[in-house]
């Protein structure tokens, strides 16, 4: 990233000199430790003033964990299931039971891919209807056995292809909106990297939504919003700023609960940090939402959704 070029700078050297230290059989470990701490320093500074267009690129960044890294990390005898029983297995939407801690819970998530493969194979993060079908299908079977559901939501918005139209896209991210909002299960949902328009919402309508430091959550793309109120998309990094795209503005604004904090420098320099903050907010939230009569739940998240947003305007 653009604003890290200071950062590499010195990471460079840092494997500089471990190299130089090992083949000569030198000690710079004291030269090593300041030039890391000076990385550090470095690093605080520059997250700490982020603007809501470097986000975009962290929120973005192809090394940030994806929900299959979350899964790995902190649950286990995680059973992944498939398919929507009415078209196909949507490869961008992953989903199964697991336990966090011994306790059983369903994991649904956005998957995108590394490699270039894998970015076909989950198209980009970006699913079909068939991909929330899915979704919905699991999470009436939670649903029916009391078991809480966990969702992540990471992708650029849900694919606007043809074929996607042409199977009710629109339709199955409505249905799973009206659906969630009556599930009698706790619901968390957890914006881990891009969180775009409909495609998040239809993991999103939950109980507690939570963002992840560096991550994002809006509308739809700076980019495009750029191309269609500045009719140019080279004006994004002013549309991020006008879209309140970040995890502190959206708190400010009240549409989400919490903000997940990040290692320094991101989440994708240390996969293990995030995750275990991450499990650690998401178990204590569990352990409150449960202390919640059904009915209170239902009506709460539904409340919670009603509640959202400020009006000005004269009554008719």
């Amino acid at each position: 990233m653009e604003f890290e070029k200071e950062i590499m700078e010195i990471e460079k050297k840092i494997e500089e000199l471990q190299k130089f230290s090992e083949e000569k059989g030198i000690d710079l470990s004291d030269e090593i430790e300041k030039f890391k701490k000076a990385r550090d320093e470095k690093l605080r500074t520059i997250y700490k003033n982020l603007s809501s267009w470097d986000k975009v690129f962290v929120a973005r960044h192809p090394e940030r964990p994806y929900t299959l890294d979350y899964i790995e990390n902190i649950t286990t005898d995680f059973l992944e299931l498939h398919g929507d029983r009415l078209f196909k297995d949507d490869h961008a939407i992953v989903g199964g039971f697991c336990k966090i801690d011994g306790k059983k819970v369903l994991v649904v998530g956005h998957q995108k891919g590394r490699t270039t493969d894998e970015k076909i194979y989950r198209n980009f993060g970006m699913a079909n209807p068939e991909g929330y079908r899915k979704a919905l299908r699991l999470f009436k079977m939670a649903e029916r056995f009391s078991i809480p559901i966990l969702t992540f939501i990471d992708t650029p918005g849900a694919y606007p292809g043809l074929e996607a139209e042409e199977h009710g896209q629109g339709e199955a991210i409505a249905r799973n909106l009206m659906e969630m909002s009556g599930l009698k299960v706790p619901v968390i949902s957890v914006v881990i990297g891009e969180g775009g328009s409909g495609g998040a919402l239809g993991l999103g309508v939950s109980d507690r939504i939570f963002m992840l430091e560096n991550s994002i959550y809006s509308v739809i793309s700076p980019e495009g919003c750029a191309a269609i109120l500045y009719k140019d998309a080279s004006r994004a990094e002013e549309a991020a700023e006008s879209l309140k795209i970040s995890a502190q503005s959206l708190f400010r604004l009240g549409v989400i609960d919490g903000i997940i904090e990040e290692p320094l420098g991101g989440a994708h320099r240390d996969h293990k940090c995030i995750a275990l903050n991450l499990k650690n907010i998401i178990l204590s939230s569990f352990s409150e939402l449960e202390k919640i009569s059904v009915e209170e739940l239902v009506e709460n998240r539904y409340n919670k959704f009603r509640k959202m947003g400020s009006f000005i305007g004269t009554e008719i």
